[in-house]
């Protein structure tokens, strides 16, 4: 699982780092909330957990960024202890769970498994639907209207993610850090790859879905009907 978290601390940041390294997370650390949100939107992690008072932009505008934006991402938030109105506003505007500082790691880590099983549920029972196509990313199948084809797990992981964006362009740095991870080989071509292999795939169902490729920024899924494209 994927973290971030958003934290100006940097002791205390690094010591979470370490415990959760240890009990097999992957986090990167982001300092300030202009440079967590750029983070945040990339839509690369499992869960954000995101401190209230940062620097540059407080947690409570980069909450509201993130959803605004379309990323769904499970949000902790740490507030100041005993500071209901920040819990309040935090829940309002997207967080899923907060934590009070000082806390202790051992319930950071219980509702980073709580998250993560939400998550997994979620992911499981749903079914993505994007203009005349359902994907369903326990099955990996790809249906559209009676026709239906079985995706291959990074087919079916780079489709979610371009409908998980709602019409907001995503990327090749960004689907190589979700597909294949930050520390890999992988390149811009296994992205171009793919990305032809869902298309032909549109093609074969005669879909009206397509992915429509912004030269110098990435690729963005948009619905063509009656001549016309949709995003």
């Amino acid at each position: 699982m994927r973290i971030l978290m958003v934290e100006d601390e940097k002791y205390m940041a690094e010591a979470i780092e370490q415990i959760l390294k240890k009990n097999n997370y992957s986090i990167d650390l982001a300092f300030d909330g202009e440079y967590g949100l750029d983070c945040g939107l990339s839509g690369i992690y499992d869960i954000i957990i995101l401190d209230i008072m940062l620097p540059k932009m407080d947690g409570i505008i980069v909450l509201k960024e993130l959803r605004n934006n379309g990323i769904q991402t499970p949000v902790i938030l740490l507030t100041a202890k005993g500071e209901t109105e920040d819990k309040v506003e935090g829940l309002d505007s997207g967080a899923d769970d907060y934590l009070a500082k000082p806390f202790q790691t051992e319930e950071l880590l219980a509702r980073l498994r709580a998250l993560g099983r939400r998550k997994n549920e979620m992911i499981h029972d749903s079914i993505l639907l994007y203009g005349d196509i359902e994907l369903d990313p326990h099955t990996l199948n790809l249906n559209c209207g009676n026709k239906e084809f079985k995706l291959t797990l990074k087919e079916s992981q780079l489709l979610e993610l371009l409908i998980s964006r709602k019409g907001i362009i995503v990327s090749k740095d960004s689907i190589i850090e979700k597909l294949w991870g930050y520390k890999t080989d992988a390149e811009d071509n296994h992205v171009e790859v793919y990305i032809s292999f869902l298309r032909k795939k549109f093609s074969h169902l005669k879909s009206t879905v397509r992915i429509q490729t912004v030269r110098g920024a990435g690729y963005v899924l948009k619905t063509s009907k009656d001549g016309k494209t949709y995003v």
